[in-house]
């Protein structure tokens, strides 16, 4: 593999996360959004979901990257290193939500329901497990 498509598979993934999260916000019943916590940090303009999608995919690109490196250093199958790699991500990560509930300059927008919960935790673990399965799959 190479960094290039890693990268753009990172992408790749980041964008179908953006895709899915209107059905697990409906699903779950919790209106929290990635694409919108990192658009209307960037932009409160009506601009932000293409600000938000940007950064996301930008994100994912950078996962992608990181997960070329340690794909190189270890012999783990892509597709379950690409899945425990999203998985340690969101479980590491998931105590920032507790900051982004209480410090967002949007905290309350549509978009930015609580995300310090169980189902906030839920639908990120569900969002992590889908990028690190397409991810695996495309890299």
């Amino acid at each position: 593999m190479s960094f290039r498509r890693s990268a753009l598979a990172g992408a790749g993934a980041a964008l179908a996360w953006g895709v899915i999260e209107p059905l697990d916000q409906r699903v779950l019943r919790n209106g929290y959004s990635d694409v919108a916590m990192l658009g209307k940090l960037i932009t409160r303009t009506r601009a932000w979901p293409l600000a938000g999608l940007t950064l996301h995919a930008a994100n994912g690109a950078l996962f992608g990257l990181a997960f070329e490196e340690t794909r190189r250093r270890t012999t783990w199958p892509a597709r379950r290193l690409a899945l425990a790699l999203a998985l340690a991500e969101n479980f590491a990560l998931f105590p920032l939500a507790y900051l982004v509930d209480r410090k967002h300059p949007a905290r309350g927008e549509p978009g930015l329901a609580p995300l310090f919960t169980p189902r906030g935790l839920a639908q990120e673990t569900i969002r992590h497990a889908l990028f690190g399965v397409v991810l695996g799959r495309i890299s």
